[in-house]
């Protein structure tokens, strides 16, 4: 009997479906292969319709394209305000999601998914702008191209030559409630691209050349068509399962073949094989195994083999558990909405087909829908004369003489609860004895049942009915209550042996279930190749019980052992050839298997989801547990994990690196530009001076000094962009720490005014610094650099005339020193960016000369010394620097004449 009960999970997860409608909008997507062929005119001409409907129509942003008769649907469909913004000094327009979210129109039409937003705004990308218009209950249609799909990207890139960087996840993709496909064919489109309706002519031809050829039209176009059959499959698949899941709708075809132990399951196969590549169809390779029941060694050898064959020709291959093999596969049959099944033909003889029926026959009655193929096996399997399957579960003594002494003693109790007349009706005595059939069943299985069974009518004769102590029957009514017990006990001793099996079967799945996860949640948890390994290896170590070997390929290939080098394994001479072979061939060898099967281990490769990375070497002390088809996809499933984990271990590496290599880069070119122009600027003053001084026949001394000047200021002005670069060199390789006495900080400051007066000529200066203010325990020459930086910094970006003030006092175990200007002030939020290297803000860069080094070594320097600064434009106008430096608790006494 099928059990018909719908799948619990199923359920929870179509709750959130019901749901959904009344919480969020419907996002709906115009969907193509390439720009031109239609999407946003076909938005425009949906959204009419439902305008001339009365529905509530509003455009967010549309593509302008300039294309009269896009145009031309625009008009009469209300339009929001677009918000512009300034970017590299161009004005872009950009969708005004606030103002979408404010006007809350029932139909909103935002074109294009996968733009990239200005970075003002309050998403990086379009489609979670979108997102957000879904989520406040907004219908949503826009538009969208196949190229555009993040898993197509690479696949497209190899068509085209062109690598897209605007994508969308394809999580936004699937999520979307409606897809529409707009198609044309390529001919159409590229017509279309040279009478000038998708770009304009210049920019066709070069298209036309480039991305727009017709082969990578025809390619992208089944792209979005294959995208689009799927889409609508999950639909039908939805649906199905909704409103009948035990039906078949063989909206496509899907085959699947019944696995067994036969070797003429090899033909069924192949034969599979063919029709599903004949049909374009997927397949699945489905074995059964009996609850209470289990198979030989050479049956489950067998049935290894048979899937291995199935996975090597691209089965999906599945082990079920049951009561019933006919019911159990027609079950699932439905549940995967399987349009044929593949069978073996019986070699069973007639007259036992006609007593016990077979697996075929009941498979053929209870089909229904689904097409049945019974295909004759091949003449190698009448050349089998071993035992293809042992369903007969083991006889042990120990079983058999538990049912003789479990028995026994319900005997014994009956008769001596008859002794004081407690229960001494015949009813209580066979409640007795089927209780101890029961518990012998529950204890070891179904055959000592049976024999307890039988034992249990025996002593109830004997003992029970009179007369008493022979097995003669004085009522032949006693026949009938015989007969019926023993029904009753071969019923329970079945049912109760198969609960015991179906909890031993639970219980092992939870365990491999258990394992699995707490690997994924140990691997989650830890970084690097050898943690990673170590990690992985110990854990299936204990599930195999036996070695485990971990090879990974290193960079020039070759295996690298990486965890396993005290086991058996390592010690054998061919073992990293295997794991060699295995990683080179992406297949599963080694012991148990038909390739290299003079191996010591299993080798079973760890695929990425790029490359195969490594290998790993499992070999268990009992052999049958690698063969096993459940042991063997437990070990699969823990070595996809590890490879993933691997695999995600180096991507971080890779992106940590790139960032490295980005920031380094981006250093790089900064200080080319700043370095360059602040060379070029002083070279050219002090060559055109000195220029002037040698070619000059007669000059004045006034003009002859002010040359001299020039060039004197700009060879300072070098030397000090050069003391810069080699102090924040010095200052990130930590390669000249603070060589820390006591100053006074008023001496510090002076000396910082002298060097810089020049600079400052023009500024007033005014220093308020108490006589009585703390000695810091600091680097003076360092310090002074900090405040001569700050000095030159408000020279640079400071008008003439404009006031300078330099005040300290001390905050309880700090000094707050504060360096402050009247001038224009810091831009909004460049704060603490101000600081960063080779920053210079765009208001100053162009007037103003500077590397962009002078705030970053001032705090590169308090750092080193535990202090900080901070930037802060003054209420009243201008720019505040306020430096803390800490104070020690054995700092001098400073003593004030």
């Amino acid at each position: 009997m099928s059990d018909q009960r719908p799948n619990p999970d199923e359920l929870l997860a179509n709750l959130p479906n019901e749901d959904h409608p009344l919480k969020r909008g419907v996002l709906k997507i115009f969907f193509g292969y390439a720009a031109g062929v239609g999407k946003t005119y076909s938005m425009l001409e949906a959204a009419q319709r439902e305008k001339a409907k009365g529905r509530e129509v509003v455009i967010g942003y549309v593509e302008p394209h300039a294309r009269p008769e896009t145009q031309a649907l625009v008009s009469g469909i209300e339009a929001l305000p677009v918000r512009e913004s300034e970017y590299r000094g161009v004005r872009l327009r950009e969708f005004d999601l606030d103002a979408a979210l404010v006007r809350h129109p029932e139909i909103l039409l935002v074109d294009e998914l996968a733009h990239t937003n200005i970075p003002d705004s309050r998403h990086e990308k379009r489609w979670q702008d979108i997102e957000e218009l879904v989520n406040a209950g907004i219908h949503v249609w826009t538009t969208l191209n196949v190229q555009h799909i993040e898993s197509l990207n690479d696949v497209i890139g190899q068509i085209t030559g062109i690598q897209v960087r605007e994508t969308i996840p394809d999580q936004v993709f699937d999520s979307a409630d409606e897809l529409e496909l707009i198609d044309i064919t390529p001919a159409e489109l590229m017509l279309r691209l040279k009478s000038g309706k998708v770009y304009l002519p210049d920019q066709a031809q070069h298209a036309l050349q480039k991305f727009f050829q017709k082969s990578n039209l025809a390619a992208l176009r089944e792209l979005s068509m294959r995208q689009a059959a799927r889409r609508v499959h999950s639909e039908v698949e939805s649906a199905r399962k909704k409103q009948a899941a035990d039906k078949l709708w063989a909206t496509s075809e899907r085959l699947l073949v019944c696995i067994g132990p036969s070797p003429t399951t090899a033909r069924v196969i192949r034969t599979a094989r063919r029709m599903a590549t004949a049909l374009d169809a997927p397949w699945l390779a489905v074995s059964v195994d009996l609850f209470g029941t289990s198979a030989g060694k050479f049956a489950k050898d067998q049935i290894a083999e048979h899937f291995r064959l199935a996975e090597q020709l691209g089965a999906e291959t599945v082990t079920l558990n049951g009561q019933d093999v006919s019911n159990t596969l027609l079950d699932y049959a439905r549940s995967r909405n399987v349009t044929k099944i593949l069978i073996g033909k019986t070699n069973q003889p007639r007259w036992r087909r006609f007593l016990t029926g077979t697996v075929v026959d009941d498979i053929i009655d209870g089909s229904g829908n689904i097409d049945v193929y019974v295909i004759q096996g091949d003449d190698e399997g009448r050349a089998v004369v071993r035992p293809t399957t042992d369903r007969t579960p083991s006889l042990s003594k120990h079983g058999i003489l538990a049912a003789g002494v479990f028995v026994s003693a319900a005997a014994c109790l009956n008769l001596g609860l008859s002794r004081i007349q407690f229960a001494d009706s015949e009813a209580n005595t066979v409640m007795v004895l089927l209780a101890a059939v029961a518990w012998t069943a529950f204890r070891h299985g179904r055959i000592p049942a049976i024999v307890a069974s039988v034992l249990s009518v025996l002593l109830f004769d004997f003992l029970f009915v009179p007369p008493y102590f022979t097995f003669r029957v004085a009522d032949a009514e006693y026949l009938v209550t015989f007969t019926v017990m023993l029904a009753i006990a071969l019923v329970i001793s079945t049912l109760t042996s198969r609960l015991k099996a179906q909890i031993e079967s639970s219980h092992l799945r939870e365990q491999r279930t258990a394992a699995l996860y707490d690997l994924g949640k140990q691997l989650s948890s830890t970084y690097g190749q050898t943690f990673l390994s170590a990690a992985a290896g110990s854990k299936i170590r204990e599930l195999c019980h036996g070695d485990v070997a971990i090879y990974l390929s290193d960079d020039a290939g070759a295996p690298e052992l990486i965890f396993g080098h005290d086991t058996s394994i390592a010690r054998h001479y061919n073992s990293s050839a295997v794991a060699q072979w295995v990683i080179e061939q992406n297949q599963i060898a080694g012991a148990g298997t038909g390739t290299l099967p003079s191996a010591v281990a299993l080798f079973v490769p760890l695929m990425g989801s790029q490359r195969t990375i490594g290998a790993m070497a499992i070999n268990s002390h009992s052999g049958e547990q690698l063969v096993d088809p459940e042991n063997r996809r437990l070990l699969e499933a823990a070595t996809s994990q590890l490879a993933l984990a691997l695999e995600r271990d180096k991507l971080a590496i890779e992106a940590s690196e790139a960032r490295i290599q980005a920031e380094t880069e981006r250093v790089r070119s900064s200080l080319l530009s700043s370095v360059s122009h602040d060379l070029r600027t002083p070279l050219a003053s002090i060559a055109g001076a000195s220029s002037s001084l040698l070619l000059a026949e007669s000059m004045n001394g006034e003009t002859q000094k002010q040359l001299l000047e020039t060039v004197a200021e700009e060879a300072a002005r070098l030397n000090r962009l050069l003391e810069n670069i080699l102090q924040m060199s010095k200052l990130d390789a930590g390669a000249s720490p603070p060589n820390r006495q006591w100053h006074v900080l008023e001496e510090i400051i002076g000396s910082a005014l002298q060097r810089t007066e020049h600079q400052l000529r023009s500024h007033k200066v005014s220093v308020d610094i108490p006589h009585d203010l703390p000695l810091l325990f600091i680097d003076g020459l360092l310090i002074e650099q900090v405040f001569v930086n700050l000095f030159e910094n408000i020279a640079r970006h400071t008008p003439s005339a404009s006031q300078a003030v330099i005040s300290a006092v001390q905050k309880n175990d700090h000094v707050r020193i504060i360096v402050a200007d009247d001038g224009p002030g810091l831009k909004a939020g460049s704060e603490e960016r101000i600081f960063e290297k080779f920053y210079r803000s765009e208001q100053h860069a162009a007037a103003v000369s500077g590397s962009g080094l002078g705030l970053a070594i001032c705090q590169a320097i308090l750092k080193a010394h535990g202090g900080s600064i901070h930037a802060a434009t003054r209420p009243a106008g201008g720019t505040e620097f306020v430096i803390v430096l800490a104070l020690r608790r054995d700092t001098p006494t400073v003593v004030v004449n």
